[in-house]
């Protein structure tokens, strides 16, 4: 396996234990949904899944979505956003952008009109302000679409926005008075 295949086969395992499934080798999620490497590691390696702690860095510093945070001193490790485990990411609500996106698979649109965005499994909907990000989130899925968000309207009405270390804007739910199809590939 090359050494790209690596990295990516890690970084998805890290996404399954850190936002998903902590149990899966026997961990739990701190507060803030941190972990320590060492015990990470040592799990992962109990599991037969081992993972160096090389390898660990280098999925954390070239992952191009910045999904993990290592702490400051490095001794311990989180995802920053996406998770369906129950964690508070002790972010303080902010002030969103005028405008904010998110990328989809065209076949989910007829959904999406009816019920807006819902976070679905995880615990906030995820959107960005950059339209390349969005795009390339819609692609995973299938023809990518993009919506265009009115977030700050939605911030003068009340909803509360997060921003996660990596960038992510978080919010509950997004309803179809504040989208509008942006862009149809």
């Amino acid at each position: 396996m090359g050494t790209n295949n690596k990295v990516v086969s890690t970084s998805k395992l890290l996404s399954l234990i850190l936002r998903h499934e902590p149990q899966l080798v026997g961990l739990t999620l701190g507060d803030g949904g941190w972990v320590r490497v060492d015990e990470l590691l040592a799990r992962c390696e109990q599991a037969n899944k081992p993972i160096s702690l090389e390898l660990l860095k280098e999925v954390v510093e070239t992952s191009d979505k910045k999904r993990f945070a290592l702490s400051d001193d490095g001794l311990f490790i989180r995802a920053n956003q996406g998770h369906s485990v129950e964690i508070d990411l002790g972010l303080s609500p902010t002030t969103p952008p005028q405008k904010l996106y998110h990328g989809t698979a065209s076949r989910f649109l007829d959904a999406i009109w009816v019920k807006g965005l819902q976070r679905q499994a995880r615990h906030h909907v995820h959107l960005t302000a950059s339209l390349d990000v969005a795009l390339s989130v819609g692609q995973r899925h299938g023809q990518p679409v993009i919506l265009e968000v009115d977030s700050l309207q939605m911030h003068l009405d009340g909803q509360q926005f997060f921003q996660s270390d990596n960038g992510v804007w978080l919010v509950e739910t997004v309803g179809t008075q504040y989208m509008r199809l942006m862009r149809q590939e």
